[in-house]
């Protein structure tokens, strides 16, 4: 038995407890489990000198090889233990990415601590609220916006001994307050062997990272993911969807999604660690329109966007296209009717053994032009994952000859679950189980919709301190229940058909499912942005709309503007409205009927009279986080 002696638990609620891995009998399940420190020098051993990271300081790209990214892990580490960082007590991180924030990430793992990463837009109370549930002894901040959040609630924070800011030069002079130079200087002449020490006392089915992850309602849930959650998924998923070792040819990643997420560690940092990837650092305003110079000069080999990514890419496009003159819209559409045929062939028939002369033709004279501009030339995979893609944005890409990937999972399960691939895709499907997990339907309908639940080594330990909670999250086998509904077709690709607990029950005693019938509005009537059906306990179903309209770059808040497809849809229409103002609350009646034909269509296909939308208002503004009528929800 070589294995370390398991937790004989499968979950766990404690800092400092082991559980027993979920192995299986054969292929990945069964390949023996690793430290996050076992497979970062296993990396070095293959690809020491290969370059690891790389960012840009001014108008210059530096970079790190991991000989010298585990170097400066090292010494992180030892800086934490230098500061008091105790076994089993955070380090939490609250910044934009970059090579820091992995080094501190890693560096409070071989510590024996738990890397904590924050959401940059946390208000000071529900930072503190992370600090004090994961009992964090050093944070970790990008600049002096996010150190002032900090100090506000030092005091409430007894466990917190150090704080470090690793960009722009302190402000102000505080005890403990460290800038990077100064916290990795601290650790850089100490002996190593307290750090070897506890770096050999590392168990797999120990607890390395928490994910915090906000429910619909109360406090966020510290998700207790261990050493093998993230070596193994990491491992998994890089054989699964075929990545090549470095020295092979090097994949290459961007990094800006946030890092608070799993998606954005699991992709970022341990994926491409597994195979001695290159990740590169995206500028903090990669979101706000910058990620489209870094994609250029990057020219990435797998990219992952959430949907917004990939809409705000088609919006631009389709703004471009309708400046271009006559002939070239010409061959672009003909080009898209070709690639769209083309690859739903191949999505139906696994592979066209021949590609015809005329995709072949549009591939020279528009689909390379068009990965070239936007920097996805070399991209052989890309991702979409993390909230649900409109039909509508795939079928654009696909037409490009770029089909994008969906990944499904979550917190819970250290990011991936299933994964759309090359080979195996289907239009609104999240794909296949990752080899060496399993779903399982639970108590399905006659169409064979019920809970999804997970099972394989990806599963996460529990929440921290939340027993209450985890008893709900996992079922007396150990299965992970989803809480979203789906099903799988003939050919096992999972589709997802709802969340559990969003059915609408009315007062009839009717379950609706609102997500269908929201989505079927919103592709009825491509002016709506936000739908949202209300029937609960109600007689009928009503539907609250909300216009597609420009977004506040900085503060992410809907502005009164339409969007250019918005004011499109309306001048087809005959209508001149250019605002929301113009259009809320049924001012604009050309707009008015639209969308009371549409939704006429919808109600058309409804499987019975209880699922017809009866009355509908739109909305004075978009729906926001800022504005509270959103929340940041799971990965």
């Amino acid at each position: 038995e070589c294995l370390p002696r398991q937790g004989s638990a499968l979950w766990t609620v404690q800092r400092e407890g082991e559980v027993k891995l979920r192995m299986g009998d054969s292929g990945p399940a069964a390949v023996p489990p690793v430290t996050v420190h076992q497979a970062f020098t296993r990396t070095v051993k293959q690809f020491g000198s290969y370059m690891a990271l790389g960012w840009k300081d001014g108008e210059h790209w530096k970079k790190y090889s991991y000989t010298e990214y585990y170097q400066a892990c090292r010494t992180a580490a030892k800086s934490f233990l230098k500061l008091g960082l105790e076994r089993f007590h955070g380090v939490g991180i609250l910044g934009f990415n970059s090579p820091e924030w992995f080094i501190a990430d890693i560096g409070a793992i071989f510590a024996g601590g738990f890397a904590v990463g924050i959401y940059t837009t946390n208000s000071p109370e529900a930072c503190q609220y992370v600090a004090e549930n994961c009992q964090a002894n050093v944070l970790v901040v990008e600049n002096h916006k996010q150190l002032q959040k900090i100090l506000q609630i030092q005091d409430k924070l007894p466990h917190l001994k150090a704080i470090v800011q690793y960009k722009d030069p302190l402000k102000e002079k505080k005890p403990n307050l460290y800038t990077w130079e100064e916290f990795m200087a601290l650790g850089r002449d100490e002996p190593d062997t307290q750090l070897d020490g506890i770096i050999a006392s590392q168990k797999p089915n120990q607890c390395c990272t928490l994910i915090y992850t906000s429910g619909t309602t109360g406090q966020p849930k510290g998700v207790m993911l261990s050493h093998d959650n993230l070596t193994w998924t990491a491992f998994a998923t890089a054989g699964h969807i075929g990545l090549s070792e470095a020295d092979q040819s090097q994949e290459v990643v961007i990094s800006y999604l946030p890092l608070s997420h799993i998606a954005a560690q699991m992709i970022d940092i341990w994926i491409t660690m597994r195979v001695g990837g290159a990740t590169y650092f995206a500028q903090p305003d990669a979101l706000k329109g910058s990620l489209a110079n870094t994609l250029r000069e990057v020219r990435p080999t797998a990219f992952m966007g959430v949907p917004r990514v990939w809409e705000k890419m088609q919006e631009k496009m389709k703004a471009i296209g309708a400046k271009s003159s006559t002939v070239r819209r010409k061959v672009a559409s003909w080009a898209k009717d070709v690639g769209l045929h083309t690859n739903l062939n191949k999505m139906e028939y696994g592979s066209v053994s021949r590609n015809p002369l005329n995709y072949r033709l549009a591939k020279r004279l528009v689909f390379r032009k068009v990965r070239k501009a936007l920097g996805l030339d070399r991209c052989r995979q890309c991702f979409t994952g993390a909230a649900p893609i409109t039909k509508e944005t795939l079928e654009f890409f696909l037409s490009l000859d770029i089909p994008l990937y969906e990944l499904y999972g979550m917190s819970e399960s250290s990011g991936p679950h299933t994964i759309s691939m090359p080979e195996a895709f289907r239009l609104t499907s999240c794909g296949k189980v990752m080899t060496g997990c399993q779903t399982k339907i639970f108590s399905p309908d006659e169409e064979g919709n019920g809970e999804i639940c997970f099972w394989g080594r990806h599963i996460f330990m529990g929440y921290l301190n939340m027993p209450e909670k985890t008893d709900e999250a996992l079922d007396a086998d150990g299965w992970l229940r989803s809480g979203d509904l789906g099903k799988h077709d003939e050919n096992d690709f999972l589709f997802i058909t709802g969340r559990i607990k969003e059915l609408i029950i009315t007062a009839g005693g009717e379950n609706i499912p609102p997500v269908l019938i929201e989505d079927a509005v919103k592709a009825a009537v491509p002016l709506i942005s936000n739908a949202m059906l209300i029937g609960d306990k109600r007689k009928f179903l009503s539907m609250l709309l909300t216009i597609k309209c420009q977004v506040n770059a900085d503060t992410g808040a809907p502005e009164d503007e339409l969007t250019p497809d918005a004011l499109e849809f309306c001048q087809k229409l005959g209508s001149t409205s250019t605002r929301v103002s113009e259009i809320a609350g049924g001012r604009d009646r050309l707009i008015h009927t639209a969308i009371q034909e549409g939704i006429n269509s919808v109600n058309e296909k409804a499987t019975s009279n209880a699922q017809r939308i009866q009355k509908f208002t739109v909305l004075e503004q978009d729906f926001s986080i800022p504005g509270g009528e959103l929340v940041l929800k799971r990965d």
